[in-house]
């Protein structure tokens, strides 16, 4: 429990810093989606990697703070990974697996 509570820490939860109760709720919801997202990408999408069990601040570091440019077209999102990227065949895996889930509409 107490790994879930510092866990959740380190998705900014605990920066309730205005004076305004809304504003604040609504820091805390945001946190919260944030933790539900890295809980489902440790489920689904690195399920047999070496991160599977890794924490939300380990997979921000290692796999969506990373270098990489991006250029949309009409038809396709093209998203190229810096060259010295050390984690690029994990990201590449971590992205075939989500890929290759099922789409539920509904």
């Amino acid at each position: 429990m107490e790994n879930s509570i510092k866990e959740q820490l380190s998705l900014f939860a605990d920066r309730t810093s205005t004076a305004f109760l809304r504003s604040n709720q609504v820091r805390l919801y945001f946190s919260s989606v944030a933790y539900l997202l890295m809980e489902a990408l440790r489920r689904l999408g690195l399920a047999g990697t070496e991160l599977a069990r890794a924490q939300a601040d380990t997979l921000r570091l290692k796999l969506l703070k990373i270098g990489a440019q991006i250029r949309v077209t009409v038809r396709r999102v093209w998203v190229s990974l810096a060259e010295s990227y050390a984690y690029a065949g994990l990201f590449a895996q971590v992205y075939a697996q989500l890929r290759a889930l099922p789409l539920s509409v509904g």
